[in-house]
């Protein structure tokens, strides 16, 4: 069992995309009829409904990616026997991230939003697929290890 440093960077991936849950994406103000404005996060988690009580918005497609990306890491994590399927599933993974970025920056471009900005709480979604890729190099350096030592035999 070699998994080393690839296990803390997916570990960090898979709590970054957690957090997204909670932290949103984009912050800005929703024409809500004639009324007026209703300030609005962007997160992972969608909220069905507008209103006074209502303070996020996302997509269901975001929540589907999101819960990919969580779900498959963390059986990545544990599918160390497999170095080669696993290597090819955290690239998978890594574009799966960069589609759900896509996603964001295109529901924060949406005409529902009249003006925003960007929050801190994108990084989080920024930083995954660095994660992912992080975990693809050791993950490549372990198998290399394997097939020198396999090679001394």
């Amino acid at each position: 069992m070699l998994q080393r440093k690839q296990t803390l960077w997916m570990l960090l991936a898979v709590i970054c995309a957690v957090l997204t849950f909670q932290f949103g994406f984009y912050i800005g103000n929703v024409q809500v009829g004639t009324a007026g404005h209703v300030q609005m996060q962007l997160r992972a988690a969608p909220v069905l409904g507008f209103g006074k009580d209502s303070g996020s918005s996302g997509s269901v497609l975001i929540l589907i990616v999101t819960v990919i990306i969580i779900a498959g890491t963390l059986f990545n994590i544990f599918n160390f026997k497999a170095r080669k399927k696993q290597l090819w599933m955290t690239i998978g993974l890594l574009l799966l991230s960069l589609v759900n970025i896509f996603l964001y920056w295109h529901e924060s471009g949406t005409p529902r939003f009249v003006e925003g900005g960007y929050t801190l709480g994108a990084l989080l979604t920024l930083v995954i697929p660095i994660f992912l890729f992080m975990a693809a190099r050791g993950i490549r350096k372990d198998e290399k290890l394997v097939k020198s030592a396999d090679r001394l035999r």
